[in-house]
């Protein structure tokens, strides 16, 4: 458990956030400065990204899982970086109706070292503003 923790900190060095562990996951949440409406009303709940892995095996692969509110003129860019680094995409969907301006969200994922995979997906979020 003690390699998760360590693994887990190297993780979020990568991702320049503060990790956290629950029940062996390892995750970090990253906060997106978009200034949104949903409805007219301004909200800054729903605007994060989640980048997490679990199910570290003894070969050092993980279950890694991502999720990230983008704009709609960021997603070429970001899935491209995603796709070519071998990350496959599972979902590009919307949460709500009626934002301003239109917000969808991506989630991505991989079976390889969480590290590789944290530094794959912190060149990916350079794209985005």
């Amino acid at each position: 458990m003690n390699n998760v923790h360590t693994l887990c900190q190297q993780f979020g060095q990568i991702l320049n956030k503060k990790p956290k562990v629950k029940n062996g996951v390892c995750s970090v949440e990253i906060e997106r400065n978009l200034d949104v409406t949903i409805q007219g009303r301004p909200s800054r709940s729903e605007l994060h990204a989640e980048v997490s892995f679990e199910s570290l095996d003894y070969e050092g692969n993980a279950l890694n899982l991502g999720e990230t509110v983008v704009l709609e003129e960021e997603i070429p860019g970001f899935i491209n970086i995603l796709v070519r680094n071998g990350i496959f995409i599972s979902a590009i969907h919307n949460h709500w109706l009626y934002t301003k301006p239109n917000i969808l969200y991506i989630h991505f994922q991989s079976v390889e070292p969480p590290l590789n995979f944290a530094r794959k997906v912190a060149e990916a979020f350079k794209v985005l503003r």
